[in-house]
């Protein structure tokens, strides 16, 4: 054993020499395979030792080219994976980060280990430190990655942050990728890059498609958002990898969506946007083939009090069948946020209808007490979703607007402008009576 680390030695000191040769005479192809040749033998005698410290030693050589360190790195890391126990692989990556560290001519390839590493540490179960080390690099910056591996690595962070709960972090990390990215039209083909462009890099083979990128995109959306319970935001999540051709094509795949888009819609509380997605949801021809939800959609755009009991009983087993669906469950609060929004609904249909109401009629439409009737009119009130005022001691509720003495002034002389315009037609008409009946006498 003895004998071959001597022959080791000697190979690789006579391959230093020829190195710093080269390296002294600026010969690039030569240095590069002086390095390539040093790292192949340590690789072969499999004296990973050797290897690690031979790669910091080439890497700090005065003068040392970028084209030899850039080729050391790649090559080395071809070696990670023969490494023959996860103790001599980690030190190996450690090892080629630090040599690639600060250096924009490696940064590529510092990345990928970097993102070994962290798959390493969770496979470890310390989620916390592979997302603080992916959080160190910034790969938007990098102009020579590929879109699609720079978009993958970073969900790869922003999905780490939500592992560990860090939901603030993995909003500021999900703002560097722009839906707008995915919407490119990939069947244009590339351009030929001129000269002087930055040459873009191929991305690895196990990076995934864009529009397998835009579906992961938006289920770690949906986890964040899930996190707030912001409703209409899941919902037009679930409405963007709907859209995705490839789940278009199978109903399998799209069943599970809609509904989720149906369930989420109904989830959100009321207001414009939410409207706008509900009525372009119920134009939808697929919607058909799931007649339950189309029926629910249509309750909820019909100006008619839904009963909240015959609702809930004839919905309840497709809530729970939910948990069985793509995506899980609709979450601990989404039964009680429902019979919030039938409330909410209903009392937006009473306003319609009245302009005044006694709180106990109020209460008997909504199937509430008078004190929970109140509650809920004053939250609506408070949230700005519709305009009214309680008389208490009456126990009146009056649902007409208020109006400043400007509207009042263009509302009188509207009303003026009609009733001068209706004494000048009947005057006309008076006048055309009075000049028919004159030749009529004449004659």
């Amino acid at each position: 054993m003895e004998g071959k680390n001597a022959n080791l030695e000697a190979a690789i000191d006579q391959l230093l020499n020829v190195e710093k040769q080269m390296r002294f005479a600026g010969d690039v192809v030569g240095t590069k395979k002086a390095v390539s040749d040093i790292l192949q033998l340590c690789f072969e005698a499999k004296d990973w030792k050797s290897l690690n410290e031979q790669i910091v030693n080439l890497s700090k050589k005065r003068g040392q080219l970028k084209q030899a360190v850039t080729a050391m790195v790649q090559q080395a890391m071809q070696y990670i994976d023969e490494a023959p126990d996860l103790e001599t692989r980690i030190e190996l990556i450690k090892t080629l980060n630090t040599v690639s560290a600060g250096k924009i001519y490696v940064e590529i390839e510092r990345a990928r280990l970097i993102r070994r590493l962290a798959k390493i540490k969770e496979e470890q179960g310390l989620i916390a430190e592979a997302a603080d080390l992916m959080q160190e690099v910034a790969v938007e910056t990098f102009g020579a990655m590929a879109k699609t591996e720079k978009i993958a690595f970073i969900l790869e962070q922003v999905r780490l942050c939500l592992d560990r709960q860090d939901y603030v972090r993995a909003q500021i990390l999900s703002r560097k990728i722009s839906p707008r990215v995915f919407e490119v039209d990939t069947s244009k083909e590339k351009k030929k890059p001129k000269e002087g462009d930055n040459v873009v890099e191929e991305p690895p083979a196990d990076i995934p498609s864009l529009l397998e990128l835009k579906r992961i995109y938006y289920e770690l959306m949906i986890r964040y958002y899930f996190h707030n319970n912001d409703y209409l935001e899941i919902c037009r999540c679930y409405k963007a990898i709907y859209e995705i051709p490839s789940i278009r094509e199978d109903p399998s795949q799209w069943i599970p969506v809609l509904r989720k888009i149906c369930w989420y819609l109904i989830l959100a509380p009321h207001d414009p946007m939410q409207s706008s997605l509900l009525n372009s949801t119920l134009e939808d021809k697929n919607l058909s083939e799931i007649p339950k939800f189309k029926l629910l959609l249509k309750q909820l755009v019909t100006m008619e009090v839904i009963q909240w009991t015959s609702l809930w009983n004839l919905y309840k087993d497709e809530f729970e069948n939910e948990k069985n669906m793509l995506g899980g469950s609709l979450g601990d609060k989404a039964a009680e946020d429902l019979r919030m929004r039938i409330i909410e609904h209903n009392i937006l249909v009473v306003s319609k209808y009245y302009s005044r109401i006694t709180l106990k009629r109020l209460a008997e439409l909504l199937c509430l007490t008078i004190q929970e009737a109140e509650k809920h009119l004053s939250e609506m009130v408070v949230s700005k979703a519709l305009v009214a005022k309680i008389d208490r001691p009456m126990g009146i509720v009056c649902f007409q607007v208020a109006k400043d003495s400007n509207e009042i002034l263009n509302s009188w002389a509207s009303n003026l402008e009609k009733l001068l315009d209706l004494v000048e037609k009947s005057c006309h008409q008076i006048h055309k009576e009075t000049m028919v009946h004159k030749a009529a006498l004449k004659v």
